[in-house]
């Protein structure tokens, strides 16, 4: 019996597609002037597989022949001597140049089954393909999602062009075992690189060299992603590595991936997942491509599997706690990079947002919290500890040095001491072999979740020091009961004070323990958000924006802080 297709998920795959292609088709002819190798290649993908759809409202047209030929143009003369390919940050890339040849080898496949008429574009992709090879076959990477990418170039590569140094070069690089860990998270912990890298490449490996490993390997990934899809539809992202870790990410992205293997597993988890991630429609081009060359993802979904509330994960590798609940969803998040680099930098997870409340409408995107401890930035916990269901402790101890003389056996007649850093700033002082005198400040933070929100307590201890709790919340909401004090900014002191946005709301109400009162609205000086000096000195931040509420004094404080969100129609 014929297989049964979703067709209404066909249909709106084919719709995508014809949407980024219809101003190409209008001008067949017209050079892509200014247009990077990468989209060049996606371009002539998707022009490839409308013409193969029947769909696409260009099935068989000779429009897209034409708009395909005059890309392919263009991608070939971005080649460079060497086959990669020109344009974009990273110079003389084999992983972006595979990026491009994973494209190229997936239209190859399509316009070589299509007929004489793709016959021109088939000898085309595959001079690019093949100009393209060498440098992959011996090229390097430099993070950790470009080894799967390049692989899976490779194994296109073999794929279309039979090659067992392709084979050999891509057992290398699996051989170093993939990077995911015992919760299902890639090294990275990045929504944007499993979603677009990870996960798509290792399932193509999968089905070419009949690795189920790696298969599995995508499977345990998008386990664990479940647990951090958030009630707005998309991915948390404050464990990331990589650029994401600041910004929102959709959960669309994932679409094909849960998709898949929710019809080829029948997890119902799973299909949930697929059926959330398209939700707000299809608008991604490269499905079509992906339908055509996996035509399991075209059959119907199995029965989606009800979501179980309240639910309850801890991260351990990540260090991230996620509680939801028909009135609330809130992270906890204690696993930055920062305490043990003692840097910010790129490919370490840096966010400072150790919470995060979710209460339908209402939303407090992020809670940071700063200290003016020899300006070295906002509070992130280098440990955390679970004393209890739904209970985290957060810690961080800062230690930072003032220096004594050298001994007299080290100081030297030149005074040219060794450059050196000594975890706040670089001199030419020999730091280490220097007596120090040590000041201390420990801040810790704990967190009781609830079905309804959270009760912090926040213990500041050592030298008497400012500092400023911020409750950032999405724009949409004003804080009634708080006091403005410009700039998108307001106070909360003694007085609780109610974020509202239609009829769902989040409470907070602030109680000092221990210590002095807290600061009023005329101490804008301490009621501020401070990123600290690796990001002030070159005049950067890592600020959020939206509505700010800010809580703060001078230390050693003892604070507690409830937050209650409160729904007019909670969710399930």
């Amino acid at each position: 019996m014929p297989t049964a297709l979703d067709h209404e998920f066909v249909r709106a795959v084919a719709g995508a597609a014809d949407r980024l292609v219809a101003p190409l088709v209008a001008g067949p002819d017209e050079e892509p002037a200014g247009v990077l190798h990468r989209d060049l290649a996606r371009r002539v993908k998707t022009l490839v597989a409308a013409y193969r759809s029947p769909d696409s409202v260009l099935h068989g047209s000779g429009r897209a022949v034409a708009a395909a030929t005059t890309h392919l143009r263009a991608l070939r003369a971005a080649q460079t001597t060497t086959g990669l390919f020109a344009g974009g940050d990273n110079v003389q890339s084999p992983p972006d140049s595979g990026f491009t040849v994973n494209d190229v080898c997936d239209a190859h496949v399509l316009a070589a089954g299509a007929g004489p008429e793709l016959r021109g574009v088939t000898d085309a992709l595959a001079e690019i393909a093949g100009a393209a090879a060498g440098s992959l076959l011996t090229g390097g990477v430099h993070t950790p999602n470009h080894r799967w990418e390049l692989s899976a170039a490779l194994a296109r590569l073999h794929r279309s062009f039979p090659d067992d140094r392709l084979l050999d070069r891509v057992g290398e690089w699996l051989a170093e075992g993939v990077d995911i860990d015992a919760e299902g998270l890639y090294s990275e912990r990045s929504a944007n690189y499993a979603a677009h890298v990870s996960n798509p490449s290792l399932l193509l490996l999968a089905d070419v060299l009949g690795r189920a490993d790696l298969r599995d390997a995508v499977e345990r990934n998008l386990a664990a992603t479940l647990d951090l899809i958030r009630p707005d539809g998309t991915v948390e992202t404050v464990l990331s590595r990589r650029q994401d870790q600041n910004h929102p990410f959709p959960l669309a992205p994932y679409l094909p991936h849960y998709r898949l293997l929710a019809i080829r597993t029948g997890r119902g988890d799973f299909s949930r997942a697929a059926r959330l991630a398209a939700s707000g429609g299809i608008d991604d081009p490269d499905l079509l491509a992906e339908t055509l060359l996996t035509p399991d993802l075209c059959r119907p979904l199995p029965a989606p599997a009800p979501e179980t509330l309240p639910r309850d994960r801890y991260l351990t590798t990540a260090r991230l706690a996620a509680r939801a609940s028909a009135t609330a969803h809130t992270v906890v998040y204690g696993g930055s990079d920062v305490p043990e680099h003692r840097r910010i930098r790129s490919g370490l997870a840096c966010n400072p947002t150790f919470m995060r409340l979710f209460a339908g409408e209402a939303v407090l995107d992020a809670v940071r919290l700063s200290r003016g401890f020899f300006d070295l930035g906002p509070f992130r916990a280098a440990d955390v500890e679970r004393p209890a269901d739904h209970r985290y402790r957060l810690t961080e101890s800062l230690t930072v040095a003032y220096y004594q003389p050298l001994p007299a056996d080290l100081r030297r007649d030149d005074a040219a001491y060794r450059m050196a850093d000594e975890g706040r700033f670089s001199a030419a002082m020999s730091f280490a072999d220097r007596p120090r005198d040590e000041v201390s400040h420990t801040t810790r933070v704990e967190v009781d979740l609830r079905e309804d929100g959270a009760d912090l307590r926040i213990d500041i201890s050592g030298p008497r020091v400012p500092w400023s709790l911020e409750l950032t919340f999405r724009p949409g909401g004003v804080p009634e009961g708080a006091v403005p004090i410009g700039d998108g900014r307001w106070c909360l002191t003694a007085v609780p004070m109610t974020y509202r946005v239609g009829d769902d709301e989040i409470r907070v109400a602030a109680d000092v323990a221990s210590g002095e009162p807290l600061a009023g609205p005329d101490r804008s000086d301490v009621l501020r958000y401070d990123p600290g000096q690796d990001y002030s000195v070159v005049g950067g931040t890592d600020a959020t924006t939206g509505n700010r509420v800010y809580i703060g004094g001078f230390g050693p404080h003892t604070l507690t802080v409830a937050l209650r969100a409160h729904r007019s129609a909670p969710a399930g």
